[in-house]
């Protein structure tokens, strides 16, 4: 067994004795002629001097490429925000004829709004919108108008049960008590409706047999409407209306009519100059 060792142990060593001799031989050339020129300067100018081995420049050109395949250019311009590239100026403008559907919207919104500021202005105009800005809600006359609006309307409400109507068909009711055998544009007209809602409208009181409505001779486009004897006879119902309104509003019958005038200039005073509005 120990002979064995021993036996590996000296073949180890001439191998590495080998090793160390193959290594001095294949020392480079270069490093030889250097020892050379040190030893003997005298001669060190009849040694020519090998040129280096492209291994290194190889070498270093494969560094470049595995450079710049590994780091790719990079763009140095920096890569803004929204906001800042807009305020750089880098935003894409919109070509000519295809402004975005929003500017359109916007744009024709201000144009609307200039046209209504010019049909409804007037000396006052300023000092109404100073009025305005410093206004609540509840000083607002259109909300003003828009809440009594619904309080009439709650109080209307448990008398028009009785009949079976809404306000509207009561409003349609009232206009025939007054002048029975009318067209139906005309009642249109009276209640401020257009026609695809006095049409059904109509439609609904006849189904309740108050009123009927048959072609006219003159013209059969034109539909006139007249009360049955149901629809006569329903008006007597309606008698104490008018005191239940008075006794609700809280003030007396001449100031009670003295509002209702002057609401009344107001709306035809709104209408003509939405009529103008629309013309101009």
């Amino acid at each position: 067994m120990v002979e064995k060792d021993q036996m590996s142990l000296l073949d180890v060593m001439g191998t590495m004795a080998e090793s160390t001799k193959v290594a001095a031989e294949t020392r480079p050339k270069s490093k030889q002629v250097r020892r050379a020129k040190l030893a003997h300067p005298a001669q060190a100018a009849d040694v020519p001097e090998e040129t280096p081995q492209q291994a290194p420049a190889e070498r270093t050109d494969e560094h470049q490429e595995s450079s710049s395949t590994a780091s790719p250019t990079v763009d140095p311009t920096p890569i803004l925000p929204k906001a800042e590239a807009a305020a750089a100026g880098q935003t894409k403008k919109p070509k000519p004829g295809k402004a975005p559907s929003a500017a359109k919207k916007a744009e024709g919104g201000s144009l609307e709004t200039e046209k209504a500021s010019k049909a409804f202005s007037g000396p006052d105009m300023s000092a109404a919108d100073e009025l305005m800005d410093a206004l609540s809600l509840d000083r607002f006359l259109c909300f003003s108008l828009y809440s009594a609006n619904h309080a009439m309307n709650r109080v209307y409400r448990p008398l028009l049960q009785q009949l079976g109507l809404t306000y509207p068909q009561y409003l349609a009711m009232v206009v025939l008590w007054e002048k029975n055998d009318q067209l139906v544009g005309d009642i249109g007209s009276r209640l401020h409706l257009e026609s695809n809602t006095i049409t059904p409208l109509l439609k609904r009181l006849e189904s309740l047999g108050l009123i009927s409505r048959e072609r006219s001779l003159k013209d059969e486009r034109q539909v006139r409407v007249k009360l049955t004897r149901k629809g006569h006879a329903l008006k007597q119902k309606t008698k104490g209306f008018a005191g239940c309104i008075l006794d609700a509003s809280g003030i007396s019958l001449e100031d009670l009519s003295a509002l209702q005038e002057k609401i009344s200039v107001l709306r035809n005073n709104m209408l003509k100059a939405q009529e103008k509005s629309d013309t101009a």
